[in-house]
């Protein structure tokens, strides 16, 4: 006999995804799994106590049993999306969908608590809080905080971007503000002016709250210098000031 656990993982993740869209038909559901729907297998999720289906209206919907799986494999994909786009930078959706499958909770827990319990999964959609985050709710709010609430001239690591628009994503990547990058804040109004990599940065508000930083880092202690002039180009080293997000607003 074939083992179906992993392909009614996938029903489930499906209507997890649903539900936040507020859909329930079976149709959306045919919809959702893109030709890979199978009657049968809705039967044994039936009979296996996960789902519930009105045969009136063809409405499916998880049972408790079925939710409480749902939330730890959702929970389980969108913290590894975190983790590999956070921290190896790279693709993370093939990836994300076999970490989803993992039956350890404390793996998961351990990778949520060393991002910070991030709220949010690169998409923006957000992320079923685990146990980890109900028992360190107070120390990670203090572990974690938005770039805009450092103080000015403190310096910080960044943990983690909690940003829905992959095209600002990639846009801030390309600033190289990213995770694990050492970020320091220099002016809050009107806007966040920032350094990073050598480069001062203006942000919206809206972005820099996106960006979320390890409040442990030690401040920054300013060095005292003696003022050289320089001249020619080598008076200006840092780039040009890039306003990411004002023209999104604007338009």
């Amino acid at each position: 006999m074939i083992n179906k656990s992993k392909e009614k993982e996938e029903y489930l993740e499906k209507l997890w995804e649903m539900k936040e869209f507020g859909q329930a038909g079976m149709h959306d559901l045919q919809l959702a799994m893109d030709g890979n729907f199978a009657e049968e297998v809705i039967a044994e999720m039936v009979r296996e106590g996960l789902v519930e289906v009105n045969g009136e209206n063809r409405v499916i919907t998880l049972t408790e049993k079925g939710e409480t799986k749902a939330r730890k494999i959702i929970r389980a994909h969108r913290i590894g999306e975190r983790l590999l786009y956070d921290v190896f930078g790279g693709e993370f959706e093939a990836g994300a969908c076999e970490l989803e499958h993992m039956n350890s909770l404390e793996i998961v827990d351990s990778i949520c608590t060393l991002l910070g319990h991030p709220r949010q999964c690169p998409h923006g959609k957000p992320i079923p809080a685990g146990e980890c985050c109900r028992h360190s709710a107070k120390t990670s709010q203090n572990l974690v905080v938005p770039l805009n609430e450092l103080e000015i001239g403190q310096s910080a690591r960044v943990a983690y971007i909690n940003c829905g628009d992959d095209g600002q994503m990639h846009r801030l990547f390309g600033l190289q503000i990213r995770p694990g990058n050492m970020i320091k804040l220099h002016q809050r109004y009107p806007c966040c002016v920032v350094e990073c990599e050598d480069a001062s940065i203006a942000l919206d508000e809206e972005i820099a709250s996106s960006i979320c930083v390890w409040a442990t880092t030690p401040q920054y202690q300013p060095e005292i210098k003696t003022p050289v002039k320089l001249q020619g180009h080598h008076g200006h080293r840092w780039r040009k000031y890039f306003r990411l997000g004002r023209k999104k607003k604007q338009e």
